[in-house]
């Protein structure tokens, strides 16, 4: 039997992820590649119930510490834990590196303090096809007027625009696009099926969307991708002026 399991119970957009058995420094690292993989779908929230969770080593607890420092750079998502044994909760308040993750009494308290943490987004679908740049850049047109971001629609557009470009050309599977704010930034993101990484490319200033992910580093403050369902996600924070 598994010394511990992760239940994950995706109810967009806030996805929970319920632990059964003991946490200890072995079993940490399989918690930790669940939630980093729950995180990877950027949920509006990422609620943990520890409710059946017992510690056997409390060094194991700054799993969710590490979790929620990454959460809080990219994909910008609060981490919430409920329901915490109450010796849990007590090194939990403890811990100086975990008081920074917030803990509330049940799951219901738990997702409602999860929406009101929740950064502004803006989520598309779209398919592989030519027009899909435009459609990029229209998007990035629509969150920068809703957030009051004039100056950022130029950079953003064309960083979004590469990212969906590089998907048509070399992915070829239907995307998600989200767009997000979190000052001092924006963070665009596109997850695509396919698992091949992201490749640089040469600039084409003719083409629709083939300046190649040079572009994007000269632009983005930073960007990178991640593995996420069956596919990957590929990301960058922009300075949101």
């Amino acid at each position: 039997m598994p010394r511990i399991t992760c239940e994950v119970r995706d109810g967009s957009p806030v996805t929970v992820v319920r632990l059964r058995g003991g946490l200890d420094l072995a079993t940490m690292r399989t918690v930790h590649d669940v939630l980093d993989r729950c995180l990877a779908d950027q949920p509006d929230a990422l609620v943990v119930d520890l409710t059946d969770l017992s510690v056997r080593d409390r060094l194991a607890l700054s799993v969710f510490a590490a979790i929620a420092r990454r959460a809080a750079g990219w994909p910008v998502v609060p981490v919430v834990l409920c329901v915490p044994p109450s010796e849990v909760a007590d090194w939990l308040a403890e811990s100086t590196a975990c008081r920074v993750v917030p803990v509330r009494r049940d799951c219901d308290e738990a997702t409602r303090a999860g929406h009101a943490a929740a950064a502004p987004r803006l989520r598309a679908r779209l398919d592989p096809v030519a027009g899909a740049c435009r459609r990029a850049r229209e998007l990035v047109t629509e969150a920068c007027a809703r957030w009051n971001l004039p100056e950022t629609v130029g950079p953003a557009s064309l960083v979004l625009s590469e990212l969906v470009g590089n998907v048509v050309r070399h992915a070829g599977t239907p995307m998600r696009v989200t767009l997000t704010l979190c000052r001092p930034y924006l963070h665009v993101a596109v997850a695509d099926g396919s698992r091949t990484q992201v490749r640089a490319g040469c600039p084409d200033v003719d083409a629709e969307g083939g300046r190649g992910l040079m572009l994007v580093r000269e632009l983005a403050q930073g960007w990178g991708s991640a593995p996420a369902g069956d596919g990957k996600v590929v990301w960058a924070m922009l300075p949101a002026n």
